[in-house]
């Protein structure tokens, strides 16, 4: 059996699948604005809020889309903590404390 391939033969419980379709309403705006707070921002329009969670969408899916580039390559189905680091970096967004 191939590293990090199940055997066709195992009857697993079957999970649930939970919908995705509004998640990006969870960054909430005192969310935001926490971290515009930590950025220097004083005042934030009412518009902002959902052009930041546009763009940071697009951030996290690149970042996402990435790491599991890395994890197939590796031939692996569990993405890792190096995984994130690595697609980081090619962002140019280095993060130091996971390897």
């Amino acid at each position: 059996m191939a590293k990090g391939k199940k055997s066709g033969d195992a009857k697993g419980i079957r999970r649930q699948q939970r919908s995705l379709k509004d998640n990006i309403r969870g960054i909430t705006k005192p969310a935001i604005r926490r971290l515009a707070r930590r950025g220097g921002v004083k005042r934030i329009s009412g518009v902002m809020y959902e052009e930041v969670r546009g763009i940071l969408k697009g951030f996290v899916e690149g970042v996402v889309r990435d790491s599991v580039t890395y994890t197939e390559h590796s031939k692996r189905t569990t993405v890792t903590a190096l995984d994130v680091v690595y697609a980081l970096r090619k962002r140019g967004r280095m993060l130091y404390g996971y390897a």
